[in-house]
């Protein structure tokens, strides 16, 4: 059994979106509905990806742009409350995602039992942020030290506005995060909501070692059958949102025909 059987209980999990609206500090924070707000959107949003049948939940701090490489201790705690708020409403495994500090999302993810955490782990890549460093033999110290052993680290090989420095190849990267020992692999597009190259899902597996690799970015009801074909999983935020827009709330319907589409890839 791998880690995503162990965590979801099924092969090739659909994990949705649950993007938060700005936290306080951002500059798109709607200080006069404060964290309110920010709550009575994402809890519609759970809802709804939960009726309609997805895997998992991956909760992110999307709407605070422009992104960070390292948050403010204001990130973590208003992230961490309005997770813990959720909690009685939480029907399936979750994972955290902090835009772009891991050691933010490790400590939220202990905060608040979430399963695994989404970040880059390993490499160094120039990115619209900023030269993007992470060391994943430090944040797995810190993993330890404060008791999250059991936090899976699913470490995303080739970042979204990014460009690695070292020139290694999508497989390469892969090869080595798999040895160091992430959990599971992801393979993104160039943005939020850009489709993945397949050939970078099929060097990325063919290098994994059995470590899951998942897409995720830019997976549509016109192409999530053809990704799971090379994909162990997928993240999908974009496809499952009104009018597939990243900034909207989640459409009940296309939540529900994406939950569909992945049940059908996953049973053939």
């Amino acid at each position: 059994m791998n880690v995503l059987e162990r965590i979801f209980g099924v092969r090739q999990p659909l994990i949705a979106m649950c993007h938060v609206r700005a936290l306080p500090g951002r500059p798109r924070h709607d200080t006069a509905g404060g964290m309110t707000a920010v709550y009575q959107a994402l809890r519609q949003d759970v809802l709804a990806l939960q009726t309609a049948g997805v895997d998992g939940l991956l909760f992110c701090n999307e709407h605070d742009l422009p992104y960070s490489i390292g948050v403010g201790v204001e990130i973590a705690a208003a992230q961490a409350a309005v997770i813990a708020r959720l909690r009685p409403d939480l029907a399936v495994p979750f994972g955290v995602d902090v835009l772009w500090d891991p050691r933010a999302a490790l400590a939220i993810a202990r905060a608040t039992d979430a399963v695994f955490v989404r970040e880059v782990f390993t490499g160094v890549f120039d990115t619209d942020m900023g030269l993007l460093a992470p060391d994943f033999g430090e944040l797995a110290a810190y993993r330890h030290a404060i008791g999250a052993d059991d936090v899976a680290i699913f470490t995303n090989v080739t970042p979204e506005f990014s460009r690695s420095v070292s020139g290694r190849t999508v497989g390469e990267r892969a090869r080595g995060a798999a040895f160091l020992g992430a959990d599971a692999l992801l393979v993104s597009g160039p943005q939020a909501g850009a489709q993945v190259e397949l050939a970078d899902l099929r060097a990325a597996k063919e290098a994994a070692g059995g470590v899951p690799v998942l897409a995720n970015t830019g997976v549509t009801h016109d192409n999530a059958e053809q990704t799971l074909a090379f994909a162990d999983g997928v993240i999908v935020g974009t496809s499952l949102k009104v009018d597939g827009s990243t900034w909207n709330a989640v459409d009940p319907s296309r939540a529900a025909r994406m939950a569909k589409i992945v049940r059908a890839a996953r049973g053939s």
